[in-house]
Parts: structure tokens; C-alpha cells; sequence
């Protein structure tokens, strides 16, 4: 009787090495697997700090995350491009993010004059762009579903900052100069602010003979004069950081030593050193000494990756616009992870409205300074500060929020 010898054993075997293969295949498909998103920034021109500290911040993000196993056990990739602040350029970038890099979503673009030129080719690729600084009133607003902005409307902070700004230096009277060539100060300086004195009787004394000048002015010697002839309470500077500096600089050069009042685009270290002695008041969401461990945490991290950056001031502070980006594509990877995002190039539309849905139904996600939501216009729930800069330190001095209270985000 002849015996069979049984091939049991090495069919297991082969089945275990086939299993083991298939599971070591998928880890590795795991691994190499990535999650693309966008981002345009001003790495070049007139706000090319914000722009270059931008782009360090996203590396943060990047390698904080992929440190950490990454999205769903797929790697973070963030595509960053240069707009150089020119809204053609910004709309260009988006395009290609869009459509060459296919990307499942975009942080930026950082100003109302290229959002408002990007927002309109967002809803057109049908892709999320989120503004990590516009704050002009109604950008967002006007390009629904797919844009949106990490950023309080200017025409809300107005409405808590001025209010304080008279109590606080008992304004009567005030004089108004603002960078013309700027989408966002250009609408603070001629609509919101004017509105916003108005309706706290506070008079503007060249109210009929506006004062501006436009961005990358070095000499705005003659606007002072005018203004500091007039001798108003205070002043209203209009204008980013950088631009400003050109105008409290020559305020100190003159003598004309009035408290000063801004939007979000003057919170900068860099302005506090322009003329210490001068007092300023604007709104924040997020400053670089602000107390609390999660900013507290941003900063210290933060920081020296920015002093290391060529290019980038050795003092360099982390800014509302860099806790701003920080907070966009963390709102991406929570939508990334809760919604069943795959990443896959098969499921990028579908990809990309779990992630357009998630955003317009956020109400409670953990940001640097507390919880943010977005309203119906597409614009950011969140708490905000009144900030107080003298002798070279921002002071919080009223805390707010962007809604009503009883919004989980306030």
C-alpha cells in the first residue's frame, strides 16, 4: 500500500508567506501614500516676511506631523508656492495647485487683493482656499461655498477696538492716513473705520481731505505734517506693518506723539520698536507672548525655526498669520481624518467636498487662541483680543469673540 505524503504543510505556508507579503505591501503602500495639500504665500515682495515665515511654519506642521505617523498612516505633503502678493499670480499658483499638483485643498492666499481675484478660480476648480489674513469685509462672503478665511471681518474688531480706544486715551477727534494701494487698508481707512468713529461720535478732521499714500512709499513726511497741523486726539493708520513703520516713524521724527489706532495688519514686534513711546491699539487673535500652553507651545517651537531662517529678521516673533496658516491646515488633516478622505486620485472631487462640508459645519475645532467655527459667510468664529502696544510689549486689554456668545467657537 503505497502512503501519500501530504501537501498541507506547504500550502500553509505558501498561504502565510503570500498573507505576510500582502500585509507588508500594504504597509508600505501605507507609507508612501501621501496627502497633498496647497499653499500660496508672499515668499517675495512687498510681504515677503509674512510670506517666508509662512512657508517655515508649514514645514513645522509638515514634520510635526509626519513625525507623528502622519494622516491615516499616509504622509503629509504641502506643495508651497510663491505669489509674490500680485493677485494674477496668486489665482495663477491656485490653478496649478489645483490642477497640475492636485492637491485636496489650499492655505491662502494671504491678501483681500488676491482672495478676491483666487476665491473666484477656488469655486471655479471646485477646491477650498482658506485666507490666512484677508480681512476686508465681504471677501468670502461673495465667492461661496469653496472660500474661506481664517480671519475676523476688520468691520467686527472695529466695533469692540474703537470703543476702548476713546475710554482709554478719551478721543474726540481724529485724523485718518492709510496705504491706498491696499486692498484691505484702503477699505478700513475709507469705509470701516469712518463708520465706526462716526457711530461713537468721534470726529475726523480730514474727514473731507483724506490723507494715503501706497505701499513701498519711504517718505511720508508731507501726509504727518498735514496731520499733526490739524493736532487730532489720535490717529488711524491704515496700513500693514511694514507700511506703517514708514508712518509712526515719521510721527516720532516730528513730535506728533498721538495714540494710535489700527486693524489686525499693524499687530507685528516690528511695529512696537518703530516708536516705543507711542501707544497703539488694535486686534489680534493671536500674538507671539500671548499666555497659555497651546500658544505658548506654538511660540517656543515656533521661534528659533524662524531666527534660523535666512532672510527672516534675527528677532523675528511668530505672527497672527503664521498661528493663522498653522490653524488652516490643522482644520484640513481634522477633516482629512474624520471624514474618510483617501487621498486617492480617483476620490479627489469627492475628496475635496468632505473637506469643503466638514470646514462649513466646523464649530468647536481646538485652535491656538480657542475653538473656531466659521459662519455663513465663509469668515472665522474665534476669539480676538484688543491689544495695547507700548515700550516694545502687546498687553491684552478687552477679549472678544466673533459671534454671538453661545456659538461653541466663543
Amino acid at each position: 500500500m503505497s502512503r501519500t505524503k501530504s501537501n498541507l504543510p506547504r500550502v500553509l505556508g505558501t498561504v502565510a508567506a503570500v498573507t505576510l507579503s500582502a500585509m507588508l505591501a500594504g504597509q508600505a503602500q501605507a507609507q508612501t501614500r501621501e496627502i497633498n495639500l496647497g499653499a500660496v504665500v508672499p515668499s517675495s515682495g512687498p510681504f515677503a516676511e509674512w510670506g517666508r515665515s509662512n512657508t517655515v511654519t508649514l514645514k513645522m506642521l509638515e514634520k510635526q506631523t509626519n513625525d507623528a505617523g502622519g494622516i491615516n498612516g499616509a504622509k503629509l505633503k504641502i506643495t508651497i508656492l510663491d505669489d509674490a502678493a500680485k493677485p494674477a499670480q496668486a489665482a495663477t499658483s491656485l490653478r496649478k495647485l489645483a490642477g497640475d499638483d492636485k492637491v485636496l485643498a489650499v492655505a491662502g492666499p494671504l491678501t483681500s487683493s488676491a482672495a478676491e481675484v483666487t476665491f473666484p478660480v477656488a469655486n471655479e476648480m471646485k477646491i477650498v482656499s482658506t485666507s490666512q489674513a484677508s480681512s476686508k469685509p465681504g471677501v468670502a462672503k461673495l465667492n461661496r461655498p469653496w472660500a474661506f478665511r481664517n480671519t475676523i471681518d476688520e468691520g467686527v474688531l472695529a466695533k469692540t477696538v474703537v470703543p476702548f480706544y476713546k475710554k482709554a486715551y478719551n478721543i474726540k477727534t481724529v485724523g485718518i492716513i492709510f496705504d491706498a494701494k491696499d486692498a484691505t487698508a484702503g477699505t478700513v481707512g475709507k469705509l470701516v473705520m469712518p463708520a465706526v468713529l462716526k457711530a461713537n461720535e468721534i470726529a475726523i478732521v480730514n474727514e473731507n481731505d483724506p490723507l494715503s499714500f501706497n505701499t513701498g512709499d519711504l517718505d511720508v513726511s508731507a501726509q504727518v505734517t498735514k496731520l499733526k497741523s490739524l493736532n487730532p486726539d489720535g490717529v488711524v493708520v491704515s496700513a500693514d506693518y511694514s507700511q506703517a513703520i514708514t508712518v509712526i516713524r515719521e510721527m516720532k521724527r516730528q513730535g506728533f506723539m498721538k495714540p494710535i489706532v489700527g486693524s489686525t495688519q499693524i499687530i507685528s514686534s516690528a511695529v512696537l520698536k518703530a516708536a516705543p513711546e507711542i501707544p497703539i491699539i488694535a486686534p489680534a487673535t493671536f500674538y507671539a507672548t500671548m499666555k497659555g500652553a497651546v500658544p505658548e507651545k506654538f511660540t517656543a517651537s515656533l521661534t528659533p525655526l524662524l531666527r534660523a531662517e535666512s532672510g527672516l529678521p534675527k528677532e523675528i516673533e511668530p505672527s497672527m498669520y503664521d498661528a493663522n496658516i498653522y490653524e488652516i491646515v490643522s482644520m484640513y488633516i481634522d477633516a482629512i481624518k474624520k471624514t474618510g478622505v483617501t487621498g486617492k486620485p480617483e476620490d479627489l472631487e469627492a475628496d475635496r467636498t468632505k473637506i469643503r462640508d466638514h470646514l462649513a459645519k466646523l464649530a468647536n475645532f481646538d485652535g491656538l487662541g480657542g475653538h473656531i467655527g466659521f459662519n455663513d459667510d465663509g469668515d472665522a468664529i474665534k476669539a480676538f483680543y484688543v491689544l495695547q502696544g507700548q515700550k516694545g510689549v502687546w498687553e491684552t486689554k478687552v477679549n472678544g469673540c466673533s459671534s454671538a456668545p453661545g456659538h461653541p467657537a466663543c
